[in-house]
């Protein structure tokens, strides 16, 4: 799978070419060192000239507090003050270029803009190095693409999992041997004010278009890479207030480090039944906190396809949401991936073995758990902090046969029955129908026997949005338990190539000798 994608990484290492050396990495570029007091370009002050490849600015785009209903769809929560925005200092990239960014700006943002007329421009190309850089802000995302090339098509006819984004307008490579961190606000949807269209009664916007709607720390409107150096070990760490990594069509991680803390979605590509979120490589830590009381750890609006690296993602402990998430199809062909949550996207497709264990009840945080083998050696370990019901794990060291499973030192047992998972075709109408995939029903409602169907991409809600302890989503049918007859309980844990489901896994059962 790497010679697959070696081509993309080599385009997107734009800084070393494609080497095998081991030779010191050379930054070239544009270098920007922000400071709260004086930020310089190529050792220059930063001027503030609109004319130049990089100005400064105190014109951050966020959501204004006191405006009235046709302004945008924002709550108070939502809401900032100009004073707090004119804190704000907007480094501005106007040019095609790589800028290497370094040093710390505790208020303020990168947005590269580099006209309406760059996205069907291929040479409308911008690079950001993260060079040790530090950028804070809290009326917006700290780092946006706004216009750049777009490489993708966003039309539902053309959509497909298989996309080439190397030729993206935003790329961002994180430099080897370095911490960048990235703490980053959202602006709420802000209506085009000449679009904006009242009901009869002039009390409620019926319709408008959107002006602006940036929900992630780490935001591009256009299709974006992210890469690491050669060696790879570069950190990036995201602290969102929303979403952490966003882009509005495609995402592409190649490589690096990257640390995500979100109130909602860790990652999120949102164009409905087009977007694509691929991972070849590097590492990806995802935690949705549930700051926003919901968010997966990846949700893709398209699809979701791992080739390669390592993805641990979490989604919202108190939610039904899913570590991984995508309303076309997950595929993991590759890497290592560790997904928790209290919802399950089925795997669409799979080039390797993966488990999903369904547990009776809902777990409790920093508990850890083992995989053995057969002969006892440790296949994996997973220390989830969030709580979670459905954990799911694919690793190219899970091989068929036999495996225990643990927490801490109590060994755990599956039991068939509440299979979990997606509804099968019922005998009786009065049961939920099976839905086709991507689709899904609510479990809490039931009237009259006639079990309503919900849009593509939706889940069932908890109660109250919270899912109270030792209770989870109620699923049944539809997962087998590899190796285990219909209400027998096993501590056997039997794995075949390619999908494994075990369901109502719990604390093995003691067994009472007579004497």
């Amino acid at each position: 799978m790497k010679k697959l994608f070696a081509c993309v990484i080599c385009a997107l290492l734009l800084l070393t070419g494609c080497s095998n050396s081991n030779t010191k990495q050379k930054i070239d570029g544009v270098k920007i060192n922000l400071s709260d007091k004086k930020i310089t370009i190529d050792g220059s002050k930063i001027s503030n000239d609109k004319t130049a490849s990089v100005y400064s600015a105190n014109d951050i785009v966020f959501y204004l507090e006191g405006k009235d209903f046709t302004y945008g769809e924002g709550t108070k929560d939502d809401e900032h003050s100009q004073n707090e925005a004119d804190a704000h200092t907007v480094v501005h990239i106007t040019k095609p270029g790589t800028y290497v960014l370094s040093g710390k700006l505790s208020s303020g943002q990168i947005a590269v803009d580099l006209g309406d007329d760059a996205k069907s421009d291929p040479e409308a190309v911008v690079t950001l190095v993260l060079n040790n850089a530090d950028i804070t802000c809290t009326v917006a995302p700290a780092i946006i693409f706004y216009n750049v090339y777009e490489c993708g098509d966003k039309s539902e006819e053309n959509a497909t999992k298989d996309v080439d984004t190397s030729k993206a307008g935003a790329n961002v490579i994180i430099a080897d041997g370095t911490v960048n961190t990235v703490n980053g606000s959202y602006v709420a949807r802000i209506y085009d004010p000449d679009t904006v269209q009242l009901n009869d009664d002039k009390t409620e916007v019926e319709d408008a278009d959107k002006l602006h709607k940036y929900d992630a720390a780490f935001y591009s409107k256009r299709t974006m890479n992210v890469s690491g150096g050669e060696k790879g070990d570069g950190i990036l760490n995201i602290n969102a207030e929303n979403e952490g990594l966003d882009s509005e069509l495609h995402l592409t991680i190649n490589g690096g480090v990257i640390n995500i803390t979100s109130g909602n979605d860790g990652i999120n590509t949102n164009e409905d039944n087009v977007s694509v979120t691929t991972v070849n490589g590097g590492t990806l830590n995802i935690l949705c906190d549930g700051k926003t009381g919901e968010g997966d750890g990846i949700d893709s609006n398209g699809w979701l396809v791992i080739n390669g690296g390592t993805v641990t993602a979490q989604a919202c402990a108190t939610s039904g949401d899913a570590g991984i998430d995508s309303d076309k199809g997950i595929y993991i062909n590759g890497g290592k991936v560790v997904a928790s949550g209290n919802m399950l996207d089925k795997i669409a497709g799979t080039e390797q073995t993966y488990a999903v264990f369904n547990f009776a009840t809902r777990q409790v945080g920093d508990s850890t758990y083992t995989l053995k083998a057969e002969d006892g050696n440790v296949v994996g370990k997973y220390a989830p902090t969030n709580d979670f019901t459905y954990l799911l794990i694919s690793d190219d060291k899970l091989k068929e046969g036999d495996y225990t499973f643990w927490q801490g030192d109590t060994q755990l047992a599956a039991m068939s029955g509440d299979m979990g998972g997606r509804p099968q075709m019922p005998t009786d109408e009065t049961q939920p129908p099976q839905m086709p995939d991507g689709e899904s029903f609510d479990p809490n409602q039931s009237p009259d026997g006639q079990w309503p169907q919900m849009p593509q991409g939706e889940r069932p809600e908890l109660p109250n949005g919270e899912m109270p302890q030792g209770e989870r989503p109620d699923f049944h049918g539809g997962m087998g338990n590899n190796g285990i007859a219909n209400g027998e309980v096993s501590t056997t844990f039997t794995m075949v190539k390619g999908e494994n489901q075990f369901a109502s896994v719990g604390p093995a059962p003691t067994i009472q000798v007579e004497e």
